[in-house]
């Protein structure tokens, strides 16, 4: 975490303005990308189950921030909202043997894992939080991945700015597998609220604060990143915002 912090702080003295803003700074974004590669190998060398570290119920802050989009606008997802997700499927395609269609009952119903973990926000601030949810290797081991597949992406309701465009992000499978990345239902003991990513939202433990996708609807297994977007692998990514790996 500390790497990466400083990466981003560096250069002509840019100011992180947060995590909906953009980086511009040629500099800053050279360092940052650096900084980034180093961290995926250090993580890699120490292991792929190396787990972030988790703490005590003790811990808790007394306010986890809402950012990002915070309350989805399409009519759709207000249905749902509105409905308590009762209709909410969440779809596994792509690269594996047996499609899933899951309802929010049925994620509810699977093995869950609990963890206490510190939320790192590229803009500088922490939180930490409980959270609850199946391990998002249950659900790739039921659908059976392809061996062609190297990426789990995930495709999300809420779209950003005047654009429209669908909020994405990804991560390789080696942190799909990874046992603290689970897709949560609950935050603090109390279901997920909308501000939060409701009903079903990524957590992807060594990494910052944007690579965990809220809203999520599908998740593709895909060989390449080519054809989601620009091809950069997230929404920020394509936008020359932050880099592809945010490892902490």
């Amino acid at each position: 975490m500390i790497l990466t912090r400083r990466a981003l702080a560096l250069g002509s003295g840019l100011a992180l303005a947060g995590c909906d803003s953009l980086i511009r700074d040629p500099k800053a974004l050279a360092v940052a990308k650096s900084a980034e590669q180093a961290t995926q190998r250090w993580q890699r060398l120490i292991g792929r189950d190396a787990l972030a570290r988790e703490f005590s119920a003790a811990d808790i802050s007394p306010v986890f921030k809402a950012n990002g989009t915070v309350a989805p606008t399409s009519a759709a997802y207000q249905a749902h909202a509105a409905s308590g997700f009762s209709d909410w499927r969440l779809k596994v395609s792509g690269l594996v043997e047996r499609p899933l269609s899951l309802s929010v009952a049925q994620l509810q119903a699977l093995p869950a894992r609990s963890q206490i973990t510190r939320h790192d926000c590229v803009e500088g601030w922490s939180a930490i939080g409980g959270w609850a949810g199946p391990p998002l290797g249950l659900l790739l081991n039921a659908a059976g991945v392809r061996e062609s597949a190297r990426y789990a992406v995930f495709l999300c309701a809420d779209t950003y700015s005047t654009s429209g465009v669908r909020y994405y992000e990804s991560i390789d499978l080696i942190d799909a597998w990874h046992p603290q990345t689970i897709l949560a239902l609950r935050l603090n003991n109390a279901p997920l609220d909308v501000a939060h990513g409701a009903p079903v939202r990524l957590r992807v433990e060594r990494q910052l604060g944007y690579k965990h996708a809220k809203y999520i609807e599908e998740i593709v297994l895909a060989a390449s990143l080519d054809g989601f977007g620009d091809g950069k692998g997230g929404y920020w990514e394509d936008r020359g915002s932050y880099e592809w790996y945010a490892g902490i």
